[in-house]
């Protein structure tokens, strides 16, 4: 069983009287790429805060590679790479020379390393150009050349697909998924698109109001709910409502309905159907979306 790179156990975080979170425990794994969502003030902004040593933990404990993060905070940091909201980037020097900045605050930074970094995020034909010049796709990726400089084996990343289009999150999410499997690097990812991370995330953590209600893998987290869904085809709707009164359902686009059944239920409803004239064109069952996984698991609430 590998060792968590990143153990959260039991913070707590006040504003004066305010508890902005409660209890909050997860651990992050090397190759994890890990979905932190919730609805707007959930606490998820002061957790990454939290982890990063940029507020002071009121109790509880975080470690970053067995390092705990209050008492040996320069060797617990030494291996994460954090971008917070957006990059720190100078428009009018180019992406090679952001890059030299940030690496004059680490020993032994060669320009080949460097170099490594600018391949494995793809910008060699353009690092050389001002920053100025660059999409909000490739200035997402300079920064997390930046991030990368140091090596680190986690990566923090707090709403990274703000801003940039299809293409752009396209070539984020690709860039993701190879640090995670090639490097095994811990990704954490505080988002909003829910969409992206269903895309490329391992596991998610659900918090709502500053305590977690749910730790696990994507997939088990859309099976969580008490009945499967159905998505059913008619010739007709006419009818739907005498033949179906004892079921609740919800009518698509066309003559599509979907309704939440066991095994049982949706093979009487299929009898009911027939003997009443109207035929099925097909039956199946659909899996929940992880914004509909969401919504059950937070009872609707509205994610920033």
């Amino acid at each position: 069983m590998k060792e968590p790179i990143v153990k959260c156990e039991h913070l707590n975080k006040h504003f004066g009287k305010k508890q902005i979170l409660k209890d909050v425990s997860f651990n992050m794994y090397p190759g994890d790429i890990l979905g932190f969502i919730g609805p707007n003030g959930a606490g998820k902004t002061t957790t990454i805060k939290l982890i990063l040593g940029l507020q002071s933990i009121d109790s509880g404990h975080v470690s970053i590679n067995g390092y705990d993060i209050k008492k040996d905070f320069e060797k617990a940091i030494s291996q994460v790479g954090a971008i917070v909201e957006s990059p720190d980037l100078y428009m009018n020097l180019t992406g090679y020379q952001n890059l030299k900045l940030i690496a004059n605050y680490y020993h032994d930074v060669t320009d080949e390393n460097l170099m490594k970094i600018v391949k494995v995020v793809g910008l060699e034909k353009r690092i050389n150009d001002k920053v100025s010049k660059y999409s909000l796709g490739m200035r997402q990726r300079l920064g997390i050349a930046q991030a990368l400089i140091n090596s680190p084996s986690v990566l923090i990343l707090d709403e990274p697909t703000n801003g940039l289009d299809p293409e752009g999150i396209k070539e984020l999410r690709t860039l993701l998924v190879q640090l995670a499997h090639e490097y095994q690097m811990a990704i954490f990812i505080s988002s909003h698109n829910l969409s992206e991370l269903e895309s490329f995330c391992t596991k998610v953590v659900i918090i709502r109001s500053g305590s977690i209600i749910e730790t696990t893998d994507i997939k088990s987290l859309k099976q969580k709910h008490e009945l499967p869904t159905y998505e059913l085809e008619l010739s007709t709707k006419r009818g739907l409502e005498d033949i179906l009164v004892s079921y609740d359902y919800e009518v698509k686009e066309g003559n599509i309905i979907q309704l939440d059944a066991t095994k049982n239920d949706i093979k009487n409803i299929i009898r009911m159907l027939v003997e009443g004239g109207i035929d099925i064109y097909y039956c199946k069952q659909v899996e929940m979306s992880l914004e509909e996984a969401f919504l059950k698991k937070t009872g609707g609430n509205v994610i920033e």
